[in-house]
Formats: structure tokens, C-alpha cells, sequence
């Protein structure tokens, strides 16, 4: 939303996009585009066209597909070229062609950057400035003019520097922005610069700062209180090496300690959930302790500090978190004390009901489990289940994990690795096994405690294991020592964290694993399907190697609910597979295809 008294000017699409790591397409683009409108800003620079085609392309695009609310769009160009005039110039025909109503122009404000890199006179980059402002006035666009490496320049030439803003502002340059291109500038420094600007110019000034000294946000607030009213920032600070100033933290600050009105009603309370999703387009993990907006921006830890927070949230944090669409949490830790637990206990929904013996409990549980290698600060999952199991005095049964195993086989003549894992276990009374293939051991068990479970309970098929981090707990032990292991599953609504530990990392990945489907199925509703008669299928096959792992291969996802296998009179074996009745048919066709299989005879075998 354009506020005339004060800008919020984001570049994100453009410099923020010069991160490392960052590869913007052009729908990447568009879909950030959306939310900074959605957001409010009131400027959005979304390139330079002519530069290269895909932001020649964006900027076509957007005219057509999007119909900003709050932003105006911005293209990005740089003054005209040495000796030539702004009308004959090919770069800024593209400027105008791209159909942006508003320009902002590059031009250099340090004179030794005149000399090196555009290999001009001082008067003419007087004069390059002038002449490409005015034309494009004339054409009817608004103009910015970021003067490049000004605070350097000031330093080595501030008469040059200053001639600078002045040649920008009489050609009818609306706002003039200070940039401190290398980042190395201070906030007392920004601060005292802009003042004398301010008073010796009579220009509109902006600030634009880089982060490589850490005070990005603080220089463009410095700047701010010096006077300036247009501030260039890009989301969750991208851009290139360190990054630029962050514009949830400068929003946040201009909105909740200036008391500025920078955007549109209702839309601070956004800002949590635009951050995330821009971090979501451009493919990098929102950073966890961002000011505002990060998921550790309100969490609490340490014991004295819930204590307080229980009588009074404000008395450790600056701001409601609604206020900016994010929430306090309670992290548990062997730091926890009484209020820590029972707060978290509420914000998981299990009241622990006031009960001091209760609590003191949990608290000496979770310490327990600490030692031992679990953390709870990241797995909120395992912490509300161990939290119902000692709260309501029994854990959340829905099944019974009676044993698994892995088997993985590599070698100099295969191509990749092998690997297999079986499971035995007992869901709503039924014992079941499965057996499963994947690309590894963590991949093969989840696909067999999935087989295992989605015929009584169908909706783990919507499970997917999104991450998986693994931790060793003793350095000095080497591949002996202890394994964490931290994993997160969705259903593709909600996200859930869970925790195991163990010596073995396949253990504990096991643990993890089941206390997720445990989770997802306390939350998930789900509905257990009714036991109906199995078949046992008796199988005649040849006895060679490796046929029992072809056979249950081959049944894929059909569950199996009892596995035995015995060699009879050489070559030949007997294989007797269960399965519901419902598969039978379905598991009878898939063996016939197998040669080995000699010979399949059914029957009924209700458990």
C-alpha cells in the first residue's frame, strides 16, 4: 500500500534474488510478487528488463496476470551509457517498454567507481544522471535513483557525493536513496551521513543498506530517525553475500515501536505466514530465529522465565506474538521446571490439571529422558504422547510393534544396495506382518510398518516422512556412539516432530518412526477397519536362493498378516502366506506370474 509520507520499498525479486542459492523462475517470481501485494508494501522491483530475458518476461506477465492491490510495480535500470542520450538508449527503451510505472535507476556516487568502472568524467556522470532522470520523467514515470556505494563515496568525496543526489532530485528524481553498497557502515554513521544530506540537499532521501557488518535493520532505522522516508528491504533479508535489511524486523519496528502506519489493516497480523511462504517459494528453511516471524522468535526455555510468563506473558517478550501472526511456545528441556511442563501441557492440549505431583513427575521424567539423549524442544510430537502416557496413566495403544529387521546387502558386483525389512505386529487384535523393499533401512521400515498398518488402519497411506535428521550423542565413541534421531511427518495438512534413541541409528530411527504413526493416528481420527476372514495361501516353489524375498516382494503393498517358510524334499519349499480374504484373489495373481511359484493352494484361516 502506497503511503506517500513513507515507503516501504521491497527488493526481493531483484537483489534479494542475487543470494546464493536462490534461482528464481519466472512463476517463482509472480507467486512472490502475490504475497509482498498481499503483504502491503508499496513498492514492489521486480528486475531489469532488457537485462535478460526472463525478467523481460516477468514484467510482461505481470501486467497480464496480476492485479496488484497494495504495490506498484518497479523496473530496474541504470543511467545511460557515457557520451550516448537517454532517448537513443537501448537499455532504457527497455525500461519503458516493460510497462512499469515506476523506475528506479543505479548511478554512481563515488568517484573513484566513475573513474574504474565507467571510465567517464565526473561532469558527465553528472550529466548521465541528469539527462536519463528527465527523459523519463517526460515519459510520464515516477523515478528512484539509488546512488551506488554512497557512504564510501561520501567518506573519500562528499562534495562529489552530494553533487550526485543534487543532479538527481532537480531532474525530478521523486526520492534519492543512500546506498551503503558494501555493507561496512554503522548506524551512528548511517545516522549522522543522512542528517548532513538532509540539510545540505532538498532532496527526498531513502535508505538501502546491506548486512555484511550485521545492521542492516538498525542502519535503516538509523536512517529513519535521521529523517529518511523510503526504506529498500528485501524478505527474510536475501541478497547477496550476507544479505540485505530484513523487512519483517523493519516493518515490525516502523508498525510496533514507530508507531508508523506502513500497511494496509490487518496485515501485520501476516507477516509470519508471508515470511514462510516466500522462504517456501525460493526453497530455503525459514530461519528458525528470525526476529518476528521465526518459529523460536516467542519460545521460552529456561524455568525462572515460564515461571514469570505464567503469571504474565509480557514480562519476557516484547510484543503479543498475534500481533504479528506467530505464538509463544514452551519449549521442554532439562532447564524445565513445573511451569514450563504445565504450560506446554496446555498448549498441546493435555492439562495436567494443577497436579503438583503430577508435574513434578513429567518434570523429572523429561529430565530422565534428556539424560539419556532425547530432546523435546524439537519433537513436540513424542512430548505430548509421553506427556498422555504419564497424565492419563497408560500410552495411546494403537498398536504394538512386537519385532522388525533390516536386511541391506551391497557389494563390488551389485548394482546399488539391497535392503528389506520386515515387521510383526498387532493393530485392533490382528497380528500382522509385512515385508518391504526401499532405498535404504529408514525408507524400507517405514514402507513395512505402512503395509502393515493401512488395512487396519487406511489412513496412513497419507504419511510421508518429510525430514530426518540424525545426531551422534558421544564424539568420542565414533561409529559406537549413541544415535538421535529426529524425523518429521505429514498427512498434508499438519506437520509433526518425533524423537528416538538408541545405539543403534536403525533403532532409533524405528522408535521415531512409531511414535509418528502413533501421533498421527491419536490426531488423524482414524477409523480401524473391521477384521474379516484371511486366507492362507500354501505355496510349492523351488527352493533357491533368494525366492522367499522374490515372493513377498512381488505382493508389494497386499498385507500380510502371517509368514512361514520351510525347505521340504531338496529343491523344493513351502511357503505359507495369510492374507485377508479380500487380497487373496488379487496376492494369488501376482505369485502365479513367478516361476518359481509350482504350485498355490488357498484356504481359510479366521484369527
Amino acid at each position: 500500500m502506497v503511503h506517500e509520507t513513507f515507503h516501504v520499498f521491497d527488493t526481493t525479486l531483484r537483489d534479494g534474488a542475487q543470494r546464493e542459492g536462490i534461482n528464481l523462475t519466472v512463476a517463482d517470481k509472480l507467486a512472490i510478487a502475490r504475497h509482498l501485494d498481499d503483504f502491503g508494501v508499496g513498492f514492489i522491483e521486480g528486475g531489469w528488463p532488457g537485462a535478460n530475458p526472463r525478467d523481460t518476461e516477468f514484467f510482461a506477465r505481470a501486467r497480464q496476470e496480476i492485479a496488484f492491490k497494495n504495490a506498484q510495480l518497479v523496473a530496474f535500470g541504470a543511467t545511460r551509457r557515457a557520451g550516448g542520450s537517454a532517448a537513443d538508449d537501448l537499455q532504457i527503451k527497455a525500461l519503458l517498454d516493460s510497462g512499469a510505472p515506476v523506475i528506479t535507476l543505479v548511478a554512481k556516487s563515488h568517484d573513484r567507481h566513475v573513474d574504474l568502472a565507467l571510465r567517464t568524467t565526473l561532469d558527465e556522470n553528472l550529466e548521465m544522471v541528469r539527462d536519463t532522470v528527465s527523459y523519463l520523467c517526460s515519459k510520464g514515470r515516477r523515478v528512484f535513483v539509488d546512488c551506488e556505494h554512497f557512504f564510501d563515496g561520501y567518506k573519500a568525496n562528499p562534495g562529489y557525493a552530494l553533487a550526485v543526489v543534487r543532479a538527481a532530485h532537480e531532474a525530478g528524481a521523486d526520492v534519492v536513496i543512500l546506498c551503503d553498497t558494501n555493507g561496512g557502515m554503522l548506524p551512528a554513521q548511517v545516522q549522522a551521513v543522512l542528517s548532513t544530506v538532509l540539510d545540505d540537499t532538498e532532496a527526498r532521501l531513502g535508505i538501502h543498506a546491506q548486512d555484511d557488518t550485521g545492521c542492516a535493520v538498525a542502519n535503516t532505522l538509523a536512517a529513519v530517525d535521521a529523517g529518511a522516508t523510503h526504506v529498500q528491504c528485501t524478505a527474510n533479508g536475501y541478497g547477496e553475500r550476507v544479505g540485505n535489511a530484513n523487512l519483517f524486523p523493519v516493518v515490525g519496528a516502523l508498525e510496533l515501536k514507530y508507531g508508523k502506519k506502513v500497511l494496509p489493516d490487518g496485515a501485520l497480523a501476516e507477516m509470519t505466514r508471508i515470511s514462510h511462504a516466500i522462504a517456501e517459494v525460493v526453497n530455503l528453511t525459514p530461519s528458525t530465529h528470525q526476529p518476528y516471524v521465526g518459529v523460536s522468535a516467542f519460545a521460552h526455555k529456561a524455568g525462572l522465565h515460564a515461571s514469570a510468563i505464567k503469571v504474565d506473558p509480557d514480562l519476557y517478550q516484547h510484543i503479543d506474538p498475534e500481533q504479528v501472526g506467530n505464538t509463544m511456545r514452551m519449549l521442554v528441556s532439562d532447564m524445565a521446571g513445573r511451569a514450563s511442563i504445565e504450560l506446554k501441557g496446555k498448549e498441546l492440549g493435555v492439562d495436567l490439571g494443577g497436579d503438583r505431583e503430577l508435574v513434578g513427575r513429567v518434570v523429572e521424567r523429561v529430565k530422565e529422558r534428556e539424560l539419556a539423549g532425547y530432546t523435546y524442544e524439537a519433537a513436540d510430537a513424542s512430548l505430548e504422547l509421553l506427556l498422555r502416557a504419564e497424565g492419563l496413566g497408560c500410552p495411546d495403544m494403537f498398536f504394538e510393534l512386537e519385532s522388525w529387521r533390516v536386511i541391506s546387502e551391497g557389494g563390488n558386483g551389485k548394482q546399488g544396495q539391497e535392503t528389506e525389512a520386515a515387521v510383526k505386529l498387532v493393530a485392533q487384535g490382528r497380528r500382522s506382518t509385512a515385508v518391504a523393499e526401499g532405498n535404504g533401512p529408514v525408507n524400507a521400515l517405514d514402507q513395512a510398518l505402512r503395509d502393515a498398518l493401512q488395512h487396519v488402519y487406511p489412513v496412513v497411506h497419507r504419511f510421508e516422512l518429510v525430514d530426518y535428521k540424525v545426531r551422534i550423542l558421544e564424539g568420542h565413541r565414533g561409529t559406537g556412539a549413541r544415535i538421535r534421531v529426529l524425523i518429521s511427518v505429514t498427512d498434508g495438512h499438519d506437520v509433526w516432530h518425533t524423537v528416538g534413541v538408541a545405539d543403534n541409528i536403525i533403532a532409533a530411527s524405528c522408535e521415531a518412526l512409531r511414535e509418528s504413526y502413533t501421533y498421527g493416528l491419536l490426531h488423524g481420527a482414524p477409523q480401524a477397519v473391521e477384521s474379516t476372514p484371511d486366507c492362507t495361501l500354501t505355496i510349492t516353489l523351488d527352493n533357491t536362493p533368494g525366492a522367499l524375498r522374490r515372493v513377498t516382494s512381488t505382493l508389494g503393498t497386499i498385507p500380510v498378516t502371517r509368514l512361514s517358510y520351510a525347505a521340504t524334499v531338496s529343491p523344493q519349499a513351502t511357503a505359507r502366506i495369510t492374507v485377508p480374504r479380500i487380497n487373496a484373489a488379487r496376492a494369488r495373481g501376482k505369485l502365479n506370474r513367478l516361476v518359481e511359484v509350482l504350485a498355490i493352494v488357498d484356504g481359510t484361516d479366521r484369527l
